[in-house]
């Protein structure tokens, strides 16, 4: 019985792959090193985009992030990640930059003590890829942040910790 269903999650995974990778617009593998009073740490995180965000979910993003539908996740070694709410990218002189914005999982002892870092309950985050020279490279995240909307129409956020950097950028998008 265990052989038999093993078998048939190993054959669901080989015939579900290629639909997942065909749908899959871009990855980003990174590295994000604490700052303030997080440094000295670092975690990996994984980007899977599998679609950009249009303006228009810009203009929702506040009101309906829980409702949107899912753009891509974000993966952190040791967990299954997150949906992407939103992800949109902005052409730059010398690449172009990717924004993302998720749901930031509560802790229990968040939730069952309701402290003040539960109102930051965004991660959003910006990578900065340099097409012409990868070592150039950055990109921050932002792990418990509050979202609103200036004046402008421009997206701002609010932290409750510093920003992390991110390192090590490796933009594994599709050629062609």
């Amino acid at each position: 019985m265990k052989t038999a269903l093993r078998l048939f999650s190993v054959v669901l995974a080989i015939l579900t792959f290629p639909l997942l990778a065909a749908a899959q617009l871009e990855t980003i593998d990174t590295t994000a090193r604490g700052t303030g009073r997080q440094l000295g740490h670092t975690v990996s995180i994984k980007l899977i985009i599998n679609r950009y965000s249009t303006p228009e979910d810009k203009q929702t993003l506040v009101n309906a992030l829980q409702r949107m539908q899912s753009a891509g996740r974000i993966q952190i070694p040791g967990t299954v990640g997150f949906d992407l709410a939103y992800v949109e990218v902005v052409p730059t002189p010398t690449g172009r930059r990717v924004r993302f914005i998720t749901n930031r999982r509560i802790a229990f002892a968040e939730a069952a003590w309701n402290t003040r870092s539960r109102a930051f309950d965004l991660t959003a985050g910006e990578v900065n890829i340099n097409d012409q020279d990868a070592r150039q490279s950055s990109g921050t995240l932002l792990p418990a942040a509050q979202i609103t909307i200036n004046r402008d129409g421009d997206v701002q956020f609010n932290l409750f910790q510093n920003q992390w950097n991110l390192t090590n950028i490796i933009d594994w998008k599709p050629k062609g």
